[in-house]
């Protein structure tokens, strides 16, 4: 009886906050449901109706809303790329008994407590900018012409700058999962003569496959909604170049001061990263239950 009290009294304490919790997440929700089969433009608010499913058509008929997808996908693959090989080699170097190890480990997580926005701008002029930046330098130094990255390269830089940002988040997830295995497997391999190649391949990357596997699922949920980094760098150009969905989706609504297009573009981008987060997490069961 006062087990069953207990939990009465947990759920009643705990109450209020779901609710909270329930009411912050799904109004917001439904008013973006609601406003995403509505006709509202800031610019003429005086013009308002039910239009059904077409925020939606004109996402999918638009050449922006396909080259933004592209975009997104690029920008999520070659991050996810960039810092989960980058990331693994990093730790398996750090991982090694160095003087100063600790400072070096402290060095290498900093990019990651940086906010991303300062962090685009201080690698954009500091790193790119064609005349004052550190490439542009050691361009002219090789008697070269500094190359206009923003411009010519504009998604790539943005890959470059993102993969700087959480490329501490992979390798400390890394650096874990490689601290966490015995030390005694690759003595034993090593003793039988395996290289440090085959020792890798076939000992420490299947370890770390679960480690992998979190690092991709937890990135890509949040590199599906980069924002900053965009907004402070190429502002979604040249032209479109750089736009990817959650830019487009805030152009409509700023700069085309359409809502009930931005809130259609809002729900397609859900709905997409609840599609992604599934196959992700399906991906870490298996790895999981392995």
């Amino acid at each position: 009886m006062s087990t069953h009290s207990s939990r009465f009294a947990a759920r009643l304490m705990v109450a209020p906050s779901v609710a909270l919790l329930l009411i912050w997440m799904i109004v917001p929700l439904v008013m973006t449901i609601y406003y995403s089969f509505r006709l509202y433009r800031l610019v003429s608010p005086d013009r308002t109706g039910w239009t059904g499913f077409t925020n939606y058509t004109w996402f999918f008929k638009s050449s922006d809303f396909w080259l933004a997808m592209g975009n997104t996908l690029a920008l999520v693959g070659g991050v996810l790329a960039i810092t989960v090989v980058l990331g693994i080699a990093i730790a398996l170097l750090i991982d090694q008994p160095v003087k100063g190890q600790g400072v070096l480990r402290i060095l290498v997580i900093a990019p990651f407590f940086v906010m991303p926005p300062v962090a685009a701008s201080i690698l954009e002029n500091l790193f790119m900018h064609p005349q004052n930046g550190l490439f542009a330098a050691v361009s002219i130094y090789f008697g070269s012409d500094p190359i206009l990255y923003m411009q010519d390269y504009p998604m790539w830089s943005v890959i470059g700058i993102v993969s700087w940002e959480w490329l501490p988040f992979a390798t400390l997830i890394l650096l874990t999962s490689l601290q966490s295995m015995s030390s005694e497997q690759l003595e034993a391999a090593e003793m039988d003569g395996a290289s440090a190649l085959s020792r890798f391949r076939y000992i420490i990357l299947p370890h770390m496959m679960r480690a992998i596997t979190v690092v991709i699922l937890i990135q890509t949920i949040f590199l599906l909604g980069i924002f900053g980094e965009i907004f402070t760098t190429t502002q979604g150009g040249p032209g479109s170049a750089s736009t990817t969905l959650p830019y487009l989706i805030f152009k409509q609504a700023i700069v085309a001061k359409d809502i009930g297009r931005a809130a259609a573009g809002g729900i397609i981008a859900v709905v997409l990263a609840n599609i992604v987060a599934i196959f992700l997490m399906r991906g870490i069961g298996k790895h999981l239950d392995a």
